[in-house]
């Protein structure tokens, strides 16, 4: 038997799975009906994991018609990538050098599991595996609050990210990019890293900014 909590984190993983996995798109509603009756749950709980999505940026509430899935311009979208390059820049700076071989070695199936989700062409299991490979870069005890902006400027372009990893190219430019930063990290070169995630990065954002044109 499930309690409260655990229906809300239920609703709000498979909320988090359908815009990853393309079923919302940005600017499409959000029907609380249809997905409590496809979970077979109460409306509660959807509601739950609606203010939960609404607070990281990824719905927005529109009053008298309901939730809907963030559209972001394109000024947004480089607001939001100028924000990562600043903290994430501090936050691999920091966390670096108190990598050691397990957690490079975390980083590294993090990679592989990207690169294999990439040629299966799994959008879902490339995302989930990518955010393990940038985190695991990024993670320190010192930096608690960094990491938690961090986490809401990813979370609030995650339709995005998935339109991004849709092409077969920028899939395969993705697993090149993660071979060459790892093989950084392994170095302990930290201006390459930064460099190559700049790059990586920077890449992303013109691939999102034609999306968000078109």
């Amino acid at each position: 038997m499930t309690g409260p909590g655990t229906t809300a984190q239920h609703a709000l993983d498979e909320l988090r799975r359908a815009i990853v996995d393309g079923r919302y798109r940005p600017g499409q509603r959000v029907l609380q009906e249809e997905i409590a009756g496809s979970l077979g749950v109460s409306l509660a709980p959807v509601r739950e994991a609606l203010r939960s999505l609404e607070q990281e940026g990824q719905v927005v509430y529109r009053p008298r018609r309901g939730y809907f899935i963030t559209e972001l311009r394109i000024e947004d979208l480089q607001e939001i990538y100028a924000l990562r390059r600043l903290l994430e820049e501090r936050a691999v700076r920091t966390a670096l050098p108190t990598l050691d071989a397990d957690a490079i070695e975390r980083v590294a199936l993090a990679a592989r599991d990207c690169a294999e989700a990439a040629g299966r062409g799994d959008v879902a299991a490339e995302l989930a595996a990518n955010r393990r490979f940038h985190f695991g870069l990024l993670e320190s005890p010192e930096q608690t609050h960094t990491l938690r902006l961090i986490r809401l400027l990813w979370d609030s372009t995650e339709a995005y990210r998935a339109m991004y990893y849709n092409s077969p190219e920028e899939r395969e430019n993705a697993v090149e990019a993660h071979d060459g930063i790892l093989d950084a990290v392994r170095r302990k070169a930290i201006d390459e890293v930064v460099a190559a995630l700049d790059a990586h990065r920077d890449r992303a954002l013109k691939v999102l900014t034609r999306v968000l044109a078109d």
